[in-house]
């Protein structure tokens, strides 16, 4: 099998990725593969003399360690690439070389797996320079959309974890993805590999006297590897007074802040600086040490713990789900939450018989067995030959078509049969679709889902061209009306909010303006908006944001009812004007103030007019049905519920005639 391995990074750098691939390539080629790396070219690089290793110019960061950021197209290395004749690509990084490996895989129609080597999020410090939770939400949303699209296009997928694979699928990624473990030359780490003139050299290099017990840490020297967490450990470990030195082997951008932080806590005698060391030195460092201890939580799979135990050395880690089968307290570690804890630990371990450390060295051997390079080796020539399976079972597209604001693609199956699917503008450029362009039945499965999506985005924008709606009304509506599954309804209502097309904020402005020009008090305002599905807070935002005109749109609404209520008391107005005020959505307070300032002299003058038309009418109303004393009782009760008061009712009374009287 022709096999091209992609990725940002490669020998000579140190770093797990770099590992994987050099270790995959090794038994690739050991069992009879042509394998081709394309990877970067540091700045510092003067060449590259092994021919099947195609190095892609770009820029250096130094803030990432050296990793090399380079464009995602190149026409003349994919004109190599073409020459190659490739049976398959194998993806090692999302970005930069990752995108290029994807754009080969298309134009070539070749099967793309894809490993997910990093935990993104846990790496978005470093771009969230301001140190913003706002940029941090952002960064971490916008590496799930990436996982998520990046998982989409490959043919297979692959996590180095258990811990990996979890978080890819709560990225929403519906792709099959094996786990399958870097493996190691685990012989490389046999401490029998390394002399003992050589371990004598390095302790004694870095001051570590005979009877004291050295615990190295290996790996990049950067903030997610949290060792200022250990660096604080021995600062506790010193003041017992146990017989230890740390050494850190490697370097990175957090240098200089952690030999800042060894000289303010007095640690210079008790913790070493080994810098950057060749890949081919590594093993003699594990072998000169006693233990191994890296406070990260972020890894994907932890190779450095891995080597460790696999030179015989007992782990000192935090808890992480990705290292519940290599760190088993107190046979191969030991587990610590506080740097003071850590030290309490290290204390145990120093304290432990000769021959119960003897059994932890031969357990940490033991541990690391199941990561031997050969069963790595096959678990991805496993994964690779399901993915040149499936991806001889791929849909071909026949036609291309646009339509309004989507695109109708027209496929032929590996049956001959003839499909077509509906795909957003979105989808469409994002892919790069195009005629004889190949994808695979998961993803023909994945667009169907989608189509009803589609859909349904053209009717909601239909639905929200003709009246403004909230994003409570659209995902009411969506839910209720469409067979879409949720993820793609929160999709749809992410891009409505996303182009604008539903806002919120703006929807609550507009519909206070309006709502105030139709004096309509706050109370009514905020029950409306929260039908709506308006939050409270943004409600009460923008209504502190208005002009103070909550009074005087009152009055103005008090003084417009007050003539319609007719024939009645100046009481009972008084009553029914404030029960209007309040159905009208004004608070209690203010409802106070109108009333304290309407002028009711006119109606008080005219009340006795009012009253006896009232009266009149009551008993034109009943003397039909009553005569005599209960007539004028039930027209006295009238009157009386009125509000009227009851002197004025017993004269008017006494005015009017009566038939039948006493």
């Amino acid at each position: 099998m022709r096999i091209g391995l992609f990725s940002d990074t490669y020998l000579p750098e140190i770093n797990g990725v770099a590992s994987s691939v050099h270790i995959l390539r090794e038994q690739l080629v050991k069992n009879g593969h042509t394998v081709y790396v394309i990877t970067t070219k540091p700045e510092s690089d003067i060449g590259e003399d092994d021919p099947f290793v195609l190095r892609l110019s770009g820029i250096e960061l130094k803030r990432l360690y050296g990793y090399v950021l380079t464009s995602p197209i190149h026409i003349s290395a994919y004109n190599q690439i073409k020459e190659i004749d490739l049976d398959l690509i194998h993806a090692h990084t999302e970005f930069s070389v990752g995108i290029f490996a994807r754009i080969v895989a298309k134009l070539q129609g070749l099967p793309l797996v894809s490993t997910y080597h990093t935990t993104y999020e846990d790496y978005t410090h470093y771009v969230n320079i301001i140190n913003s939770d706002t940029v941090d939400k952002i960064a971490k949303k916008a590496v799930a959309s990436l996982s998520r699209m990046y998982g989409d296009s490959s043919t297979e997928m692959i996590a180095p974890s258990q811990k990996t694979k979890e978080m890819l699928l709560g990225y929403g990624i519906k792709k099959t993805i094996y786990v399958v473990p870097t493996g190691l030359d685990l012989d490389r780490f046999n401490p029998k590999r390394t002399s003992a003139e050589k371990i004598k050299e390095i302790r004694q290099t870095y001051q570590v006297k005979e009877n004291e017990t050295l615990i190295t840490f290996v790996g990049r020297v950067a903030q997610e590897k949290s060792i200022d967490f250990v660096i604080e450990g021995f600062h506790y470990v010193k003041q017992m007074g146990l017989p230890c030195k740390l050494l850190i082997v490697g370097a990175g951008p957090d240098d200089e802040i952690l030999r800042n932080q060894v000289k303010e806590l007095d640690l210079e005698d008790t913790v070493k600086f080994a810098g950057k060391k060749p890949a081919s030195e590594i093993p003699s460092f594990y072998h000169a040490s006693n233990c191994f201890v890296s406070a990260s939580i972020t890894e994907t799979q932890g190779m450095t713990y891995v080597e460790a135990l696999a030179s015989g050395l007992p782990l000192f880690a935090r808890p992480d789900n990705v290292l519940e089968e290599l760190v088993v307290e107190d046979e191969t570690g030991y587990y610590f939450k506080t740097p003071q804890e850590l030290a309490e630990k290290i204390k145990e371990f120093l304290e432990a018989s000769d021959d119960h450390k003897k059994k932890m060295r031969a357990n940490a051997i033991q541990k690391s067995k199941p990561y031997d390079s050969q069963e790595f080796y096959r678990k991805i020539l496993h994964v690779y030959e399901s993915a040149i399976a499936n991806h001889s079972q791929m849909y071909v597209i026949e036609q291309i078509r646009p339509k309004n604001d989507y695109i109708q693609i027209y496929l032929d199956s590996p049956s001959s049969e003839s499909i077509k699917v509906l795909v957003s503008l979105e989808r469409y450029f994002n892919s790069g679709y195009r005629k004889g362009f190949k994808l695979s039945q998961e993803e023909i499965e994945g667009l169907q889902r989608e189509e009803e999506g589609v859909k349904a985005y053209q009717s909601c924008l239909r639905k929200i061209a003709v009246k403004d709606r909230t994003r409570k009304e659209i995902y009411d509506w969506l839910t209720q009306n469409t067979k879409c599954e949720i993820d793609i309804i929160n999709r749809i209502v992410e891009k409505l909010e996303e182009h604008g097309f539903i806002d919120d904020l703006k929807y609550t402005k507009n519909a206070v303006y309006s709502m105030k020009l139709t004096l309509t008090g706050e109370n009514k305002i905020l029950r409306n908006l929260k039908k709506k599905g308006i939050a409270v807070e943004m409600i009460e935002e923008v209504l502190t944001e208005e002009d103070d005109t909550e009074l005087s749109n009152a009055i103005k609404w008090a003084e417009k009812v007050k003539p319609s209520i007719k024939e009645k008391s100046v009481k009972m107005k008084k009553k029914i004007l404030r029960q209007k005020l309040i159905v009208q959505g004004f608070s209690e307070n203010i409802i106070y103030q109108v009333m304290n300032s309407m002028n009711f002299v006119e109606d008080e003058k005219t009340e006795i007019d009012s009253l006896r038309k009232v009266a009149m009418k009551a008993k034109k109303r009943y003397e039909k049905k009553y005569s005599g004393p209960k007539l004028r009782n039930t027209v006295f009760r009238y009157c009386a519920a009125m509000g009227f008061d009851m002197e004025d009712i017993y004269v008017i009374l006494d005015e009017m005639e009566w038939k039948d009287e006493y």
